[in-house]
């Protein structure tokens, strides 16, 4: 899977993740609305309750809004064995034991994963640990991850 390709399924997962999150946002706002959930004394959280829920939900919903705009002006880089990782960069770890994971390094939806036919792609943010950790390598140099019980050793085995 080239670049492209993967940020245009970046970018139809957020849209996913929107969708359902604008459809769980407007029925928890409806039911924080809702006459059933009107306080019947000072206890009763009910609506309260619903509407943290609402909001937290519209929140997340407006977080993918940004995230889905940023990967549609995204401008993707291209990289060889001379140029160090940066955004945009999608860059094949290999740990000791040989395992190999592909991470794609993404200004948002850190987490997100993408299944193609051979592997799966993780997308990774500057923002996090390994994003930081990244920022700056070449291929053949070695970056931790992890946390301090579970951290392990990979290394850069290709960036493109």
């Amino acid at each position: 899977m080239n670049k492209e390709q993967l940020r245009q399924h970046i970018i139809a997962a957020l849209h996913s993740d929107l969708t359902v999150l604008t459809t769980a946002a407007t029925a928890a706002h409806q039911a924080a609305t809702h006459e059933e959930c009107i306080p019947d004394n000072k206890y009763d959280t009910t609506a309260l309750e619903a509407s943290y829920i609402a909001q937290g939900q519209a929140n997340r919903a407006q977080e993918i809004r940004v995230a889905l705009e940023s990967y549609r002006k995204l401008k993707l880089q291209a990289f060889d064995e001379e140029t160090s990782v940066g955004l945009t960069a999608l860059i094949t770890l290999e740990d000791e034991a040989k395992h190999r994971r592909q991470v794609f390094l993404g200004p948002h939806a850190g987490g997100l994963k993408i299944a193609t036919d051979s592997t799966e792609i993780v997308v990774i943010t500057p923002r996090s640990p390994l994003g930081r950790n990244l920022i700056g390598k070449f291929s053949g140099d070695e970056v931790e991850a992890g946390a301090d019980a579970s951290q392990k050793t990979y290394t850069i085995t290709s960036i493109c």
